[in-house]
């Protein structure tokens, strides 16, 4: 009787660990194999072992809830059907040499917390169904070739603490809806081609820690409730068109570590500024100006 018991359990254990995917998670599994050349990864899936062995893929409660293949020689597109691992938790894609776009169906992953697909070759615009991203975190997306407009749907995304889309080839203006994102602690969108202002909608990221948006064409004023932001510990700015006086209250921000303005066409008295800020802040304010004049020489 006792052996029938440890039998059991053994049993009802293993089914735990090693219990059965179903089978539309596992074909998604198999798509994004078969669509990014898995043949020639780095660490390639037996797929004719269970699915909790294959590499980078996590199970829990028979539901993939994790999928990570950085650094994986992954070349190809990603399929459509990556929209069908609905229990998704986190999905890394980190360093490979995935092209194409963001399928829409990426909106279908309503558990994701963390989305990492940076350093790649991805093309087209961001999907307004990334709005549908409820539980998101974290937002990494940055080094691809991504082109267009930030969906004004990303303000929907109240979980968001990380942004960071810096060096692809974004255009247009900075949403205001970005300022709905109250639990935000990064925005890096440095090193694309956005323009118009820094939204005024910036004042209600009270919870901001780095703002990095430097070499992009933005203009306008800084906004002076900037200095309100008091977590504030980076200011990166640098390489744009803004002008008008850089607000004197940026010299309040306690925690404030680097503060970047240079090549813009800023007023102030930037000497007394640099020795109202915190100590030991790396403040750039050279070259005010020059953005602006290399800018009229191009239109001779």
């Amino acid at each position: 009787m006792k052996t029938l018991k440890l039998s059991l359990l053994l049993c009802f254990v293993t089914t735990l660990t090693f219990g059965n995917v179903s089978t539309k998670e596992k074909e998604a599994l198999i798509a994004i194999c078969n669509a990014t050349n898995g043949d020639n990864w780095t660490v390639v899936w037996d797929i004719d072992k269970p699915i909790n062995t294959w590499h980078g893929v996590v199970v829990k409660n028979d539901k993939v809830i994790a999928l990570d293949l950085s650094f994986n020689n992954l070349e190809g597109v990603l399929p459509s059907q990556i929209g069908d691992l609905e229990n998704l938790q986190t999905l890394n894609l980190f360093r490979n040499k995935i092209s194409g776009v963001i399928p829409e169906s990426i909106g279908n992953l309503k558990q994701l917390t963390s989305l990492n697909i940076a350093f790649n070759a991805l093309e087209g615009r961001l999907p307004n169904t990334i709005g549908n991203l409820a539980s998101l975190e974290s937002l990494e997306l940055f080094m691809n070739k991504i082109e267009g407009s930030i969906p004004t749907t990303i303000g929907s995304l109240s979980q968001l603490q990380k942004i960071e889309i810096f060096s692809n080839n974004l255009t247009g203006a900075i949403p205001q809806e970005i300022g709905t994102l109250t639990n935000l602690k990064e925005l890096s969108l440095s090193s694309n081609n956005l323009s118009g202002s820094i939204p005024k909608t910036v004042k209600n990221l009270v919870n901001l820690e780095k703002l990095s948006l430097y070499d992009n064409q933005l203009f306008g004023a800084i906004p002076s409730s900037l200095g309100n932001l008091t977590k504030l510990e980076e200011i990166m700015l640098s390489d744009n068109f803004l002008f008008g006086n850089v607000p004197s209250n940026l010299a309040s921000l306690d925690n404030l570590k680097i503060l970047m303005i240079n090549n813009n066409d800023l007023q102030g008295d930037f000497a007394n500024l640099g020795k109202s800020l915190p100590e030991g802040v790396q403040f750039e304010f050279a070259n005010i100006g020059e953005r602006k004049k290399a800018a009229l020489a191009g239109t001779d």
